[in-house]
């Protein structure tokens, strides 16, 4: 059950409010911004396929590039045991 809101707003419930605007317009000005990066990383990533980059690979070292250097090394080297492992 929600709760009633007073007929008649007290002062504090007009801060409380013009406070959750704020919060509101300022999350809604950055889900803006972020589709405007997304687009743009979209138009990043088409320009390299168009100079013939592979994005799938781009992709992937972005994200390597993002994680720890320890766990990296540690998960490729379990990587490369497995595949030798396999024969492959």
């Amino acid at each position: 059950m929600l709760p009633t809101v007073p007929e008649e707003p007290s002062e504090n419930y007009r801060v409380t409010a013009a406070e959750l605007r704020q919060f509101i317009e300022r999350i809604e000005r950055l889900e803006a911004e972020k589709k405007d990066i997304a687009e743009q990383i979209k138009e990043s990533f088409a320009e390299a396929k168009a100079r013939g980059y592979d994005t799938k690979v781009m992709k992937k070292v972005i994200a390597m590039r993002k994680r720890d250097k320890d766990d990296l090394s540690e998960e490729e080297a379990v990587l490369d045991m497995y595949k030798e492992a396999l024969g492959m």
